[in-house]
Formats: C-alpha cells, structure tokens, sequence
C-alpha cells in the first residue's frame, strides 16, 4: 500500500510549535534554575568530599532511571505510539488500559530490585569509595525514583502526543523543589541524605504534577476495560511495547548512562571529593545543552508524525531544522563555559564548604566538558529519526556502545596522568564518536542527513565560537578585578555579540533568524 502523504502544516501549525517551544523552554529553564539552587545548596552545605562522593554514587540510580524512562523509552517508544493511536483511532484509552498496568508492574519490580541490591550496585559502581554504607543507604532511597520516573514519563509521553507541551516541563520544577525542600529544612539533621530522601520525594512529584492535566485531555479507560486489556495479548498499536521494540531503546540508553559509570568508577579511586567535581562540572555543562534539546522535545511529536505519514520531506526539513538550532545554542553555551569557566563556578557555587581549591578543580573539568557538548548534543538529536518511525532498531545501540568503549578505553588510559579532567576529555572523545556513527547511519534512513551540508553548518559555527570564547576570556581577563559576577554577565555579552558577528561573517546568520521568529511570536502574542 502506497503511504499517504500528509500535507506540508500551514502556518499555523508551524507557529504552534514556536510557541509550545518558547513555553517549554520558559518553564524548563525555572525548573533549571531551582536545579542550580539545589546544586549551590549541595555545594554549601556539604562541599566536596566522601560524603557527597557517597551520595552522588546513589544518585547514579535516578540519573539512569531518568534516562532510560524519561528521556527513553518512555519518550522514544511511548510518544510515537500515542501519536500513531491519536491518528487511527482518535484516543488511546484502549492503549492506556493495554500498557500502563505492564508498565507500572515492571517499575515497581525495578525499584524493589535496586533497594534489595543497592550493596552489590555500590560496590560495582565505585569501588574504591571512601564511605560505602552512606552510599547504599541514600541508594536506598533513590530507589524509589525508578517508579516515580516511570509514571511520570508515562504521563509526559502520553500528553506530549495530545501537543500538551507546558505540563510536561514542569517536571523539572516539581523534581528538584523536593530535592531543595527536604535539603533545606533536614540537612543539618540528616546531613546528605537529606538530599537522597529529596530525590526520591521530587520523583513522585513529577507525576503529581501531571495527573489533572493528563485526567482532563487523556482520561482513563473504562475499569471493565482495565482487566480486559490489561490480562489479554498485547496486540495492535499496543504491541510496540513488546521486547523487540523495547529493547533496542533500553541497551542504548543504558550505553549513553555507561559514561557515567566509568566517571564514578574511575573517580572512586581518585582522592575524596573527585566524583564530586565530575558531578558539578557536569551540572553546569549541562545548562546549555538542556535548552537545546528541549527544542527537539516538542519537535518530536511532529517528526514522528511526518514519518508515519509518509512525508518524507517534511520529516527531513524538520530534522534539519533541528540540527541547525541545537549546533548555535550548543556552541554558543561552550564559547561561554570555555572562557568564563573559573568565574561561573566562582559566583554560583564558592561558598560555605566549597572552597577556592575546589573551583579551581570544577573549572577546569567544566572547560574540558564544554569541548565535547557538542557530541552529547548531536547523539540526542541524531537518535530522533531512528525511533520516529516505531519498531525495532538497534544501530543507535550499536553507536552509543562504541562511544562508550572509545570513552571507557581513553580514561583508563589517561585517568592516573591527568585525574578527573583526563576522565573528562575520554568522555567528550567517546560521545563524539557516536554522534558521528548516528549521522552517517542516518544516509540510509527515510530521514537522510547531507554531511557535507552538516560539517559546513558545524566548521561555520565553530568558527563563530571559538572567535567568541577568545574574545570572551580577554574579556574575563580585562575585568577580573571587578568580581567573578561582573566578568560572568559582561563576558557573556562579549561573547554572545562576538558569536552573533563571526556567524554572520561566516555566512551562518542563524541567530538573527532564531531572535526574529522569537521576536514575531512575541509581538503576536502580544
């Protein structure tokens, strides 16, 4: 049968996104910012040192949980299978009824799992760890995000599909306002597991927050229904849950979390405090890329909706786009840490227990992580088009496992001459390997990329940025005198305008065209 083609969105449609994606990153960006306060606050109170080594090993469990049930399979699998129900069939309450008990099963069962084995997970994770009973203690705790996290990507998946955008990212707020409550009012009693026990109260959080929108667009089946289709074969649209289709989602998930384990078994073996400094070198990097790829968030529903239509060439120019948004935020973020690293850190996090040594170690780790956001970006986005279509893939595993092989074999190596930023660099080194393995696949997908097309967008912007973190530092440099604060703000102006210059004498004018679609979108609105 000869696919349908859908027609290319009018404006309208198109200017929905715009908005859903101004919205989300708006509220996304809050929930970041009471991110960074949780983060000040674990500097402050607790510093860099066994215990937070301690804690942020157990933190391992809802950083993987996020991943592979937020941001995987829930997002991967679960959006393009509400889109594909939405259009057939015009509601997927049957496809709740199908899937949500499974699911609820299988991550009551992870979390029993990972608080019966939080010893032996301790020690695989990080061996050399100076307080390991406070580790599978906080475990323990965290254990609960497995569930937590599930559930509330179920929701976010399911309301993403109905082009609920705005609920879904307040996830991020509700998460670490739990985090930031319970440290603030229990760490002088409790000292860090304060924040493990935080973690595990945001991750409930993230799906309360969700149910009232997701009860009035999505609702709940029938409970004759319930039994029904809970207890039958899981058949139809449904059947994209099985195995097959899970599977290949789970392993590269996991692949792309590996990094993290061998930071933390790496960092076990380093003096006290080292996992630490990766974990908020880590948190700061991460800021730009969180931005960028939120734009793909709300772009997702549409690719997966373009593929399954058979329009192709939508599918591409929407792919495109996307590139071409996430290489100007990524690398302006990195021109920005790059130069400014020592001052970022200095005002956000040097203060109570986090002395001036350990911003010189942060910042040096946070310069070292900049290089590579690229890669960790490009992975998130190129992993898109495989999984737009539904079914079974297993190349972005594939990828991802040789990025973590490369990352895993370059720390070992250079982990006892250059410490915690030798394990930094083997990171950016394997993720980029997989970002370019993701990109060339893609020539033999519906969703082709043009590489040379591709390496002429990234050579121009990274051009533009390594202009901009010049000018950026000589700027640091010229006004340290004045505070850490003033070079952060008066050297992000530098080198947000010096990037905007070289772009556009590069011939890669997209941030003036990224300012004038938000500057129309605002002006209608108002």
């Amino acid at each position: 049968m000869t696919a349908q083609t859908a027609p290319t969105p009018p404006v309208s449609a198109r200017g929905t996104l715009v908005t859903a994606a101004l919205i989300t990153v708006v509220i996304t960006i809050s929930g970041s910012g009471l991110g960074l306060v949780r983060d000040v606050l674990l500097a402050r109170y607790f510093g860099a040192d066994g215990a937070t080594d301690a804690f942020l090993v157990a933190w391992t469990v809802p950083e993987t949980a996020f991943c592979l049930v937020v941001e995987g399979a829930m997002s991967l699998v679960m959006v393009p299978l509400f889109s594909r129900t939405l259009a057939r069939q015009g509601s997927v309450r049957d496809l709740v009824a199908a899937t949500l008990p499974r699911v609820v099963v299988v991550l009551v069962a992870g979390s029993a799992a990972v608080m019966l084995g939080a010893p032996l997970l301790v020690r695989v994770i990080a061996p050399g760890l100076a307080d390991p009973a406070l580790a599978v203690t906080c475990t323990r705790l965290t254990a609960v995000t497995v569930l937590g996290f599930g559930i509330a990507g179920y929701l976010s998946a399911a309301l993403r599909a109905h082009q609920v955008f705005a609920v879904p990212a307040t996830i991020h707020l509700a998460y670490n306002a739990g985090i930031v409550g319970l440290m603030w009012t229990l760490h002088g009693r409790i000292g860090v597991v304060s924040a493990a026990a935080g973690v595990a109260l945001g991750s409930m959080l993230m799906a309360l927050v969700q149910l009232p929108a997701y009860l009035r667009r999505v609702g709940l089946p029938h409970p004759r229904h319930w039994l029904r289709r809970a207890t039958g074969p899981l058949g139809g649209p449904a059947g994209a849950l099985a195995l097959g289709a899970v599977a290949p989602v789970v392993v590269y998930t996991l692949g792309r979390q590996s990094q993290v384990y061998v930071e933390r078994f790496l960092g076990s073996e380093l003096p006290a405090g080292a996992i630490s400094h990766l974990n908020y070198a880590q948190k700061l990097a991460q800021l730009p890329m969180l931005v960028a790829l939120l734009v793909c968030t709300v772009t997702f529903p549409a690719l997966a909706r373009a593929v399954a239509a058979g329009d192709l060439p939508l599918a591409r120019r929407r792919f495109a786009a996307d590139l071409r948004v996430v290489t100007v935020l990524i690398l302006l973020g990195s021109a920005y840490l790059f130069a400014l690293a020592p001052a970022v850190v200095q005002t956000l996090l040097e203060r109570g227990a986090f002395a001036a040594a350990d911003t010189d170690a942060v910042a040096a780790i946070v310069r070292v992580y900049a290089v590579g956001l690229l890669g960790h970006a490009m992975v998130g986005v190129a992993t898109r088009p495989y999984f737009a279509a539904g079914g079974s893939t297993w190349f972005p595993a594939v990828a991802v496992g040789a990025g973590v092989a490369v990352n895993a074999v370059a720390a070992a190596l250079t982990v006892a001459h250059l410490g915690a930023t030798g394990i930094a660099a083997a990171n950016g080194l394997g993720i980029t390997t997989a970002a370019v393995l993701l990109l060339a696949g893609l020539r033999r997908r519906e969703v082709p990329v043009p590489l040379g097309e591709t390496a002429s967008t990234v050579a121009r912007a990274a051009f533009a940025a390594g202009a901009a973190a010049g000018a950026g530092w000589l700027a640091g440099r010229l006004l340290e005198d004045l505070g850490s604060t003033v070079v952060s703000v008066a050297g992000g102006a530098v080198v947000l305008g010096t990037f905007a210059v070289a772009a556009r004498l590069s011939g890669f004018d997209e941030i003036g065209t990224l300012v004038s679609q938000v500057g129309r979108r605002v002006r209608r609105a108002r």
